[in-house]
């Protein structure tokens, strides 16, 4: 019994050492992060898509009486839902808590700088627009119109520019901070469809897009420009 336990645990130190071992040689090895982190954000968008139908298929009493169209939809929000919050809270926290793009502690342009984990986070994001284009194309134009596919690919090239370059990922992650109205406007779209658009969580949450769309993308951007101006000089480095 002592010996099996032992060569269990043996085996389970073996894959863990293996897993190690590929996600830091090529999952986040510099050369490969451009690549594995987009694939990343793909399949990330195929399991969340897939979690979604499988929780509200289970929990939500609206999800079962919606159409085919409307469940895609659904899923396809949570999916969007999921991405804002993440590459949010990442870029509130290169923006305004990372040492990375900070003036006090490089001497560097900080138009160049970037990380792995910074890559990585834009990798995952241009992901999330390639999955979320395919849905669109798939499904076109009941998932969103010509709109959708310009403001996804704009969006897409202008991200894998900064993560394949190196250059300009400051600013990009403050313009992703934007995404932080995505959640708010999703739920909308769910209490909507649930029928609750005369209820006061749809009230509350339409004054809360209000006050986060004057913060994120009027206010942030202000900001931006204003930081733009500041580093003028570095910008016009960039190639």
């Amino acid at each position: 019994m002592s010996t099996t336990s032992s060569q269990t645990i043996g085996a389970i130190k073996s894959y863990h050492h293996q897993a190690q071992h590929l996600v830091n040689n090529y999952l986040l090895a510099d050369p490969f992060i451009p690549y594995t982190s987009v694939l990343t954000g793909i399949f990330l968008c195929k399991v969340v898509y897939d979690l979604c139908h499988f929780i509200s298929n289970s929990h939500s009493k609206t999800y079962i009486i919606l159409t085919k169209i409307q469940r895609i939809e659904w899923n396809n929000r949570g999916i969007s839902t999921v991405h804002a919050i993440f590459i949010s809270a990442l870029s509130l926290y290169f923006v305004f808590w990372s040492d990375l793009f900070s003036d006090r502690w490089h001497n560097d342009l900080v138009v160049f700088r970037s990380s792995r984990l910074s890559s990585l986070g834009l990798g995952l994001s241009i992901g999330y627009f390639l999955a979320d284009l395919g849905m669109i194309f798939w499904k076109y134009p009941s998932l969103g119109g010509l709109e959708y596919i310009v403001h996804h690919s704009l969006s897409g090239v202008a991200v894998a520019y900064s993560l394949f370059s190196g250059e300009g990922q400051l600013y990009t992650y403050m313009v992703l901070i934007s995404e932080i109205t995505t959640p708010e406007i999703n739920l909308r779209w769910y209490l909507d469809t649930a029928g609750m658009k005369k209820s006061m969580a749809y009230v509350v949450n339409g004054v809360f897009i209000f006050l986060v769309w004057l913060v994120a993308r009027i206010l942030l951007f202000i900001y931006m420009f204003y930081h733009v101006y500041l580093h003028y000089n570095q910008l016009r480095s960039v190639s």
